[in-house]
């Protein structure tokens, strides 16, 4: 079953984005969830099996240039996620639930007039890019990023 998400499943889907985004902690994910899911330019889908939360996928509609892209606006596919296993006894990578996240939230672009579905991934993410592929996206651009401080803290 896969469901979108509303203000009451911002503690699910922060203990699975954390698990995706390092860095973050689990109150700050699970505060933007809440104001995310009430944005109406913005999707969270929950997937579950079993009645247990097993991944999520969040996209949200772009206005700004999008790299590759020539409409406005652009949905845009900000994370997808599986867990790899449950309490050590299930595999749910690699059974079509990333795909099935993904078709949810392309319906819902669709639903918001979208024709164009964009996305991105770390440079050294393998796994992301061969899903990002295998899904029907095609490489707009690799870029690597750089910055400096012009003043020391």
């Amino acid at each position: 079953m896969i469901k979108q998400a509303d203000k009451s499943d911002g503690t699910i889907l922060a203990e699975l984005a954390v698990l995706l985004w390092n860095g973050h902690s689990l109150s700050e994910l699970e505060h933007e969830f809440e104001v995310l899911t009430e944005n109406s330019d913005a999707a969270c889908f929950i997937k579950y099996v079993d009645n247990k939360p097993i991944g999520f996928a969040q996209c949200q509609l772009r206005h700004d240039y999008v790299e590759g892209t020539c409409t406005s606006p652009v949905s845009y596919l900000k994370g997808i996620f599986i867990l790899e296993e449950y309490r050590k006894r299930e595999e749910y990578r690699k059974r079509g639930f990333a795909k099935e996240l993904l078709a949810y939230c392309e319906e819902w672009a669709l639903n918001k007039k979208c024709t164009e579905f964009a996305s991105d991934c770390e440079i050294d993410n393998e796994i992301s890019l061969q899903f990002h592929l295998a899904m029907g996206f095609k490489v707009a651009n690799r870029i690597i990023c750089f910055n400096k401080k012009l003043i020391n803290d």
